[in-house]
């Protein structure tokens, strides 16, 4: 049985990722300050930090959180795709651009949290990208059924990495010539495209 400060403790955890899961989301990672954060949550800053090891601890506890829910609207989005692998394929990048489109600030925060060099990412952490990578890694499969397991997996990563680029230029307008309508259109040629299927 837990005792009373370990109740404490993980009330205390849960109620900090919840005020900055909100924090990211409304204003972004770089508005996440632990005295910010202490206000809120009603603590002192100390007690942060015998919860988390630093901010960039509990960034990724928000992290998985949304990767989790990109992860489910994915899951969701294949339940009604076609059968097609390729489709399929267009079906995932697309509910990603819609995720990331609605969830800007939190998306950009799976990617620009902040890691000593070298230091790798937590497994519960690189669980969550893995099952996000499983869901481009199985019609890939299909499509490509003569790659290897290695191949299959960088061939993963390259797809994955095309499309986050494709969305991370037309949400940010930038200058590559993206825009922010054509998303969806060119997310689906170039898939198509990769697979042999144009249409």
């Amino acid at each position: 049985m837990a005792t009373k400060t370990e109740i404490r403790r993980q009330e205390l955890r849960d109620s900090l990722i919840i005020i900055a899961e909100r924090t990211i989301a409304q204003t972004g990672l770089s508005a996440l300050r632990a005295r910010d954060l202490a206000k809120e949550a009603g603590c002192a800053v100390g007690a942060i930090y015998n919860v988390f090891g630093d901010l960039t601890d509990l960034t990724l506890a928000v992290n998985a959180r949304t990767f989790h829910r990109l992860g489910a609207d994915v899951a969701e989005a294949l339940a009604d795709a076609p059968e097609d692998p390729v489709e399929q394929l267009v079906v995932m990048a697309q509910a990603y651009h819609r995720f990331a489109a609605d969830n800007h600030l939190s998306w950009r925060a799976l990617f620009d949290v902040e890691r000593a060099p070298g230091e790798a990412a937590p497994d519960w952490y690189l669980a969550e990208m893995g099952q996000l990578f499983a869901y481009i890694s199985d019609p890939l499969a299909v499509i490509f059924p003569d790659r290897d397991g290695e191949e299959l997996a960088l061939l993963t990563r390259a797809l994955f990495s095309s499309v986050h680029g494709i969305v991370l230029l037309g949400l940010d307008e930038a200058s590559a010539g993206v825009s922010t309508d054509n998303i969806d259109r060119m997310i689906a040629l170039v898939l198509r495209q990769f697979a042999g299927n144009p249409k």
